[in-house]
């Protein structure tokens, strides 16, 4: 006889009403013992239901979006003694009676020990059974499902994962962008295509927010349709991560004044000294003054340093480049950067204006904040973004003494540049914006 057991939601601490987000198996599959059959996942985690024992899932009693709490219907599952058809139609070979050193209790009652390990289910070789409308992937941790809907990327995309028990990582996801953006003949970027290499972004929510309250609607500007618009594609196409540092730059500031007093009709800001540090870093490592070419299989090195500048105007951000920057002093660099800055809030730039970058700096010094993630304006493969200065105890060997502290956040295209480069880069940066005397040599 077959037994049926109820699946409930077990102990999940203080959670209430948690949505449903996976269905990991469908009515018919063969699950193992603690085998996942629905994902689960609040604001802080996701977690799954188990299956008690083996067996065949009878059916399904929730769906996506239901919410469920502890002690929860989950599904019904019927004990191996009523798989054995399946195991029937299979052609893998089944071992013979042997005795079953401990069962649960569900096996106990329905069948002698030797007859359920004969009659117990073999399945052919598959997936590991996770399932989202229809499509096998794998597991995934909440980190990972995460950085995945960070990048557009659907995990029913991946056939299978690399981790423990066939888990997706981060690198899973990483590889499969880098299949995506290398495969050929695609419209929606170098090396991408819309078919089945191709990211498979959700529909954007259709709300109507008047019947929450009062509302009123206001266009995009022009420039913010076209940043947004690049903004979306850089951030979907290229894998970011952000490495973060703290430059010291407390001589520098110092020197900046001296100079501003020297110069009392021209404007020097610290974004000169970080246009001259960069330039030396981009000398120094080749890989963040290149881009990748139409194939994404070959590294364009760029033998000029142009610099991109992010200007916050009344209708948007802007980027105009300053060229040749590795041929210009402070003060020259000084004047033609307050000259594109006013260009760029007169709404007079061309496209000529903001094209040919290298390397963009995007500071939000003069607001505030300690840190941000600045989006990679492609086809470049880093950006620089810059916080808020601020005088902090450092400790010199012998004291803590006050040092006026600048936060460092670089994003980078890891097809291009890995995780230690990137920290060389920064460390880098930070030494010369500590020594401006560094960058004569």
């Amino acid at each position: 006889m077959a037994t049926t057991i109820e699946v409930k939601v077990p102990d999940i601490g203080n959670y209430q009403n948690i949505p449903v987000i996976e269905l990991l198996v469908k009515p018919g599959d063969v699950v193992k013992k603690d085998q996942g059959l629905v994902s689960l996942e609040s604001d802080k985690a996701t977690m799954e239901v188990p299956a008690p024992v083996a067996g065949v899932v009878k059916s399904l009693l929730v769906k996506l979006g239901d919410t469920l709490s502890e002690g929860g219907l989950v599904a019904l599952l019927e004990t191996e003694s009523a798989a054995a058809p399946v195991a029937a139609a299979t052609s893998v070979p089944v071992a013979a009676p042997a005795p079953v050193p401990t069962a649960s209790v569900a096996t106990k009652a329905s069948a002698p020990a030797p007859q359920a390990q004969t009659q117990m289910p073999v399945a052919a070789p598959q997936v590991p059974p996770t399932q989202t409308a229809g499509a096998v992937v794998p597991h995934a941790s909440p980190a990972v499902r995460l950085f995945a809907r960070e990048l557009g990327v659907d995990l029913t995309r991946i056939a299978q994962g690399s981790g423990r028990k066939n888990r997706l990582t981060k690198e899973d996801v990483q590889n499969f962008v880098k299949r995506a953006l290398s495969a050929a003949g695609g419209s929606a970027g170098p090396g991408v295509t819309n078919g089945e290499g191709g990211l498979k972004l959700l529909p954007w929510p259709q709300v109507d927010f008047s019947k929450f309250g009062a509302t009123e609607n206001k266009p995009l500007s022009r420039i913010k349709k076209i940043s947004g618009a690049n903004l979306a594609r850089n951030w979907a196409m290229i894998p970011h991560v952000t490495q973060n540092d703290d430059a010291d730059i407390t001589e520098m500031e110092a020197f900046r004044k001296k100079l501003g007093e020297e110069n009392k009709d021209l404007k020097i800001t610290p974004l000169v000294f970080l246009i001259k540090a960069c330039v030396a870093a981009l000398r120094k490592f080749p890989n963040f003054n290149a881009s990748l070419d139409g194939s994404g299989e070959q590294l364009v090195l760029k033998k000029y340093f142009n610099v991109g500048i992010a200007v916050d105007t009344p209708d948007g951000l802007v980027v105009p480049v300053i060229r040749d920057c590795d041929q210009k002093g402070l003060v020259d660099l000084a004047r033609e950067l307050g000259e594109i800055s006013a260009k760029a809030r007169d709404k007079k730039l061309g496209p000529a204006d903001m094209s040919g970058g290298c390397l963009s700096i995007s500071s939000l010094g003069g607001i505030g904040g300690t840190g941000f993630t600045p989006i990679i304006n492609a086809p470049e493969v880093a950006i620089l973004g810059v916080s808020k200065s601020a005088m902090k105890p450092v400790w010199n060997g012998k004291e803590f003494a006050p040092r006026l502290i600048l936060p460092l956040s670089l994003s980078y295209d890891h097809r291009v540049v890995d995780g230690a480069e990137a920290a060389r880069f920064t460390a880098y940066l930070a030494q010369m914006l500590g020594d401006i005397r560094r960058l004569l040599l």
